[in-house]
C-alpha cells in the first residue's frame, strides 16, 4: 500500500483523534474550574448519599458523568471526580452507570458525620418488626423514598401473626409512607397511617410552590409508573391527592406518634390520640423531626412559623426568613414575589457561597439576582436575637439592628429523631464517608 493510500485512512483518523483530545481537554479544564470555584466558596460537603470514585478501577469512560442530571461529576486527568459536591442529591445514577463498579455510594464525609439507622436489605432494623424507609434511612429522593416504602411493605407482608389491631402502623404520610400504603393495599394488609401535620406530610409537601422534586419516574404498587422527570410541588401534590382518592388511602391527620413499645407479638404505638397494637411499625418520618427553634425571647409569638405554607398570606408585610438551605432560599424568594412584601434573609455564613452552600445552584443564582435587584435584603453572619410583636432584633457581625417585622419563617432544619430511635433499641451508626 502506497503512502498516499495510507494517508486517505490516517488523515481522517488523526482529525477525529485531535477533535476528541481537544474536547476532552476542554471538558477537563471546565471541570477543574468548577471544582476550584466550589472549594473556594466552601461548597465541599454533600448533603446526603454521594459517590466516592476509585481512581484505580475508573477507566474514564464518562458514563457516570452522562448519567448524572445534577452535573455533580467531571473528568480530571482521565478519571471521574466529584467536582460539585453540593450538587449531588444521592440518586445513585452514577454508580448504576459505571461499567467498572468503580463508584461506591457513601453517607457523610471525613469532616461531617451522618447518623444512619441500621437496616437490612428488607428495610428492617435490628428491632424485629420495626422498619425504616425514606429520608430517615438516608434516602431523601422522592422517587426512591416511595419505592422504599413499598418494598418495606413487601417484607412486612411476609411476617407471621395477626393478633393485633393492625398488620402495620405507618408513621408519616410523606412519599415513603404513601408508597407503603399502596404496598399495604396491594397485599391486602390492615394498616394505619398517622401523620402529625394537618395535611400531607413529608419534606416535599412543606416546600414553597413550584419546588422541582423529581429526577426520574418511579413504579408504584396498584398505580403503576409515575411518569415524572421534573415536576412542581403543586403537580406532585395533586398526583398524590388523586391517588389517595382513587385508592381510598386512610390517613389519621394531626395525630403525632409519641412512643413505640415492643410486645410479645408486635408493638403498641402510642399517639397523641390513642394507642394501637400492630404486628409491625414502619417509620417514614423523615430526618427533620421537630423543627429546630431559634431559642430567643418572643419566639412563642404566633407570627413565628417553621415552614412556608402560602406566600400570599405575607402580602404587604415585613418578613424575615432564617436559614441557608433550599427551604429558606425558596421561602424568601416566594414571599419576595408577592406584592408589597419586604423580605430579609438571615444566614450564618460570612460570605454568600458558604452561607448558601446547601442550596441548589439554580436557587443560589436566582437568589443572587433577586438580592442584586433589591427584592431581598441579605444579612450575612447574622442571627435573630429577639422578637417583638411589630419588630425583631437582628445581629449581623458586631452590630444589632431592630427592624419592622410582621412575620418570621424559620427554616433551620430539625432536631433529628436519633434519641427516639436509640430509646426504642434501634442501632444508629454515624457514617463518616462510608457505605
Amino acid at each position: 500500500m502506497q503512502i498516499a493510500d495510507l494517508a486517505i485512512y490516517l488523515i481522517p483518523l488523526a482529525v477525529i483523534m485531535l477533535f476528541y483530545i481537544g474536547r476532552r481537554k476542554k471538558a477537563e479544564k471546565n471541570s477543574i474550574a468548577q471544582m476550584k470555584e466550589a472549594f473556594a466558596q466552601g461548597l465541599t460537603e454533600p448533603a446526603s448519599l454521594h459517590p466516592i470514585i476509585d481512581p484505580v478501577r475508573c477507566l474514564g469512560s464518562g458514563s457516570c458523568i452522562k448519567a448524572c442530571p445534577e452535573q455533580a461529576l467531571g473528568m480530571i486527568k482521565g478519571k471521574a471526580v466529584l467536582i460539585n459536591p453540593t450538587y449531588c442529591i444521592g440518586h445513585g445514577a452514577c454508580a448504576a452507570a459505571c461499567p467498572q463498579d468503580a463508584i461506591t455510594l457513601v453517607f457523610g464525609t471525613e469532616k461531617r458525620g451522618m447518623d444512619i439507622p441500621q437496616v437490612d436489605p428488607t428495610f428492617e432494623t435490628n428491632v424485629k418488626g420495626l422498619f425504616i424507609a425514606g429520608e430517615l434511612g438516608g434516602m431523601g429522593l422522592i422517587r426512591k423514598s416511595a419505592s422504599q416504602g413499598a418494598q418495606a411493605m413487601d417484607s412486612i407482608a411476609k411476617l407471621k401473626g395477626s393478633a393485633n389491631d393492625y398488620d402495620a402502623v405507618i408513621v408519616g404520610a410523606g412519599p415513603a409512607g404513601l408508597g407503603a400504603a399502596l404496598g399495604a393495599i396491594q397485599h391486602k394488609l390492615r394498616y394505619l397511617i398517622v401523620e402529625q401535620e394537618v395535611s400531607l406530610g413529608g419534606a416535599i409537601f412543606q416546600y414553597p410552590r413550584n419546588k422541582v422534586a423529581m429526577t426520574a419516574p418511579v413504579k408504584l404498587p396498584v398505580i403503576g409508573e409515575m411518569h415524572f422527570k421534573e415536576v412542581s410541588k403543586e403537580r406532585l401534590l395533586e398526583f398524590w391527592l388523586d391517588i389517595i382518592e382513587k385508592t381510598s388511602i386512610q390517613i389519621n391527620y394531626n395525630e403525632r406518634m409519641e412512643n413505640v413499645t415492643p410486645t410479645d407479638n408486635g408493638f403498641i404505638v402510642k399517639t397523641s390520640k390513642g394507642e394501637y397494637t400492630t404486628r409491625s411499625v414502619l417509620l417514614a418520618i423523615g430526618r427533620r423531626g421537630t423543627p429546630r427553634k431559634l431559642g430567643v425571647p418572643g419566639e412563642e409569638l404566633p407570627k413565628v412559623v417553621y415552614r412556608l405554607i402560602d406566600p400570599e398570606q405575607y402580602r404587604n408585610m415585613h418578613v424575615i426568613v432564617v436559614g441557608g438551605g433550599d427551604s429558606a432560599v425558596e421561602a424568601a424568594m416566594a414571599v419576595a414575589t408577592e406584592p408589597g412584601t419586604t423580605v430579609s434573609l438571615c444566614a450564618r455564613g460570612d460570605e454568600f457561597g458558604a452561607a448558601f452552600g446547601g442550596a441548589k445552584p439554580k436557587n443560589r443564582d436566582k437568589l443572587k439576582a433577586m438580592i442584586d435587584a433589591g427584592k431581598i435584603k441579605l444579612y450575612l453572619k447574622s442571627a435573630v436575637k429577639s422578637i417583638k410583636p411589630e419588630t425583631a432584633v437582628v445581629k449581623f457581625g458586631d452590630e444589632e439592628t431592630e427592624i419592622p417585622n410582621d412575620g418570621i419563617i424559620v427554616c433551620a432544619g430539625g432536631t433529628l429523631p436519633t434519641p427516639f430511635l436509640k430509646q426504642i433499641g434501634v442501632m444508629v451508626e454515624t457514617k463518616f464517608g462510608t457505605a
